[in-house]
């Protein structure tokens, strides 16, 4: 085992510190990010990716393999406009193929003609690979190689060397995984890549190998390039830049076969904030982090993962009362960084956990013309209600203007802009093969004044939906802006089967602001009402309506 004396290491986290030469980022985003379960870049995707990308300042960008794909080709197409002006387009590839010369080889062929500004190869660098995968020597994997960067690099000013399977190879061979490196050296690659390509090394591993490989290559940049079959994609590579890696590899979001590369969403912030290495990104570009995560994640047609580091929305959210309570006193409490500093913004959640701080907080985001005192008793009568109701399912960490108005009404600062008579819902269906027919009757009260209407729906929720608005719309014409984007039900438990209560979340929008809301009961329809009902009164809340001037009878 290599072990780096402790001066060694010394030196190298002295020169990495606040250095000059900052560490460089590349991103394999479009390429081995798209070799991803479930994910479909088109051409177009990759196109508004990497300019993305290079808006928020990444180095290199890796476009994909020209000539594996015609999607890759024509991404390359579409790229030669293009107008960057700091970060570089790399074209993807593999040393020329066994029996072929470099200079006609048709892959590296492709590469110079892609249009891109770096090529980026890779060899094997371990003898299984060599033996079983490629079926030949090991002298003429090295001659492969050799020639194939010596004759990029009269056409590229910039050649990666991507030493695949770089660590396995060393620890079965490591004089011929060395033996590789020498080869890319002393035919000129700019960077000698050493890729964790299994996932199955472990950081402190990583940094005994990079540490030995710099000083066995002292003139050329070692990067690294991690995958995260271990779950260490992230620490491995934060390993290599502690010791004196100045090239990191990854993908946004951490995308990427099997379990995925290393997050480059993490490890940005990672070097910059928490071990004061420059990677070359301003402080402003990385106020945008948040932004770039869910635009990957919008383009690869995924979900955010909400408990994500750094830029997840529940990254800085706040539940326990105990920990709200301080971060009042001071956010860095329970905050390691402040939010803002990578596009994200500090969450205090409502729940069965929630203490009088919780109330409090929310009171000072709330986007209402109400003054609340926060000693009100009425607060806590309203805190303790909340408890009660999430013990029967509500949940108002989703829903936080049913909160809103719950709060609200605690105070004796709202009242109901119409009071329902009552509602009826019918569902028909005739034969086991005709379409079910539904159809919803409302009356409700404004003031003084009654409306009466029925509605056909597609399905009950809707028929209900509609017969409310119509009733409403003579009284309150600006909910015609009013429109549900999303509608999500819930069983509470499984063991009562058909007999269970369900929690109705839905979520609306006027266009401008979006909001969220929620109903429980053992009846969906029901708990589908009081979740539309809260939507509407919410959104009559937000434009200052006025409250009913003659109250019912």
């Amino acid at each position: 085992m290599i072990k780096a004396t402790k001066q060694t290491k010394k030196t190298t986290q002295m020169n990495n510190k606040n250095s000059d030469s900052p560490v460089q980022i590349f991103d394999t985003t479009l390429r081995d990010g798209g070799q991803t379960a479930g994910i479909n870049f088109s051409a177009e995707d990759k196109k508004r990716i990497a300019n993305h990308l290079a808006e928020f300042g990444i180095q290199w960008i890796e476009g994909g393999w020209p000539g594996a794909s015609p999607k890759d080709d024509l991404f390359f197409e579409l790229m030669r406009d293009r107008k960057w002006s700091t970060s570089k387009l790399v074209a993807f590839g593999s040393t020329a193929r066994p029996g072929n010369r470099a200079k006609s080889d048709p892959g590296l062929q492709k590469l110079i003609q892609s249009g891109a500004d770096a090529a980026c190869i890779f060899g094997k660098a371990w003898p299984l690979h060599v033996s079983k995968a490629l079926g030949i020597s090991k002298e003429d994997n090295l001659k492969l190689v050799f020639d194939s960067i010596q004759f990029l690099k009269q056409k590229f000013e910039t050649v990666f060397f991507d030493a695949e399977h770089f660590f396995d190879g060393y620890n079965a061979d490591k004089c011929y995984a060395i033996e590789v490196l020498d080869a890319a050296h002393r035919a000129g690659a700019d960077t000698l890549v050493l890729c964790d390509t299994n996932g199955g090394n472990i950081p402190y591993r990583i940094a005994e190998v990079v540490t030995a490989m710099l000083a066995k290559f002292p003139d050329n940049s070692i990067g690294i390039h991690a995958h995260n079959d271990c779950e260490l994609a992230v620490a491995n590579s934060l390993a290599a830049a502690r010791v004196g890696a100045k090239h990191i590899q990854g993908t946004i979001n951490g995308i990427g076969e099997r379990c995925g590369n290393a997050n480059l969403i993490s490890i940005i912030p990672d070097l910059q904030l928490k071990m004061e290495i420059n990677c070359g990104i301003s402080p402003e570009q990385l106020q945008q982090l948040g932004a770039l995560s869910r635009f990957v994640n919008e383009m690869a047609n995924r979900l955010p993962w909400k408990h994500q580091p750094f830029v997840g929305l529940n990254a800085f959210a706040h539940k326990g009362g105990i920990h709200v309570s301080a971060i009042r006193k001071a956010s860095e409490l329970y905050e390691h960084i402040s939010p803002d500093l990578v596009g994200n913004q500090q969450q205090i959640l409502l729940s069965d956990q929630a203490g009088k701080s919780n109330v409090i907080v929310k009171l000072d985001t709330m986007d209402l013309d109400h003054d609340i005192n926060p000693e009100d008793p009425a607060i806590t009568e309203a805190l303790k209600q909340v408890k009660e109701l999430e013990a029967q399912g509500y949940t108002y960490e989703a829903a936080e203007a049913s909160f809103q108005l719950l709060l609200l009404k605690a105070t004796d600062q709202f009242q109901h802009y119409f009071e329902l008579e009552a509602f009826r819902v019918i569902d028909e269906k005739h034969g086991h093969e005709g379409a079910a027919h539904s159809e919803a009757s409302v009356r409700i009260t404004v003031g003084d004044k009654s409306a009466h209407t029925a509605s056909p729906g597609n399905g009950p929720i809707n028929a209900m939906d509609s017969a409310l608005r119509a009733a409403l719309s003579d009284f309150y014409p600006n909910l015609s802006t009013l429109r549900l984007t999303d509608f999500k039900v819930r069983v509470l438990s499984t063991r009562e089967a058909t007999r269970a209560g369900v929690r109705v979340l839905i979520e609306s929008t006027d266009s401008t602001r979006k909001w969220s809301t929620v109903g429980v009961s053992t009846n969906m329809i029901d708990a589908s009402y009081q979740a539309l009902v809260d939507s509407i009164e919410y959104k009559l809340l937000l434009d200052k309506t006025p409250f009913p001037k003659t109250s019912p009878l």
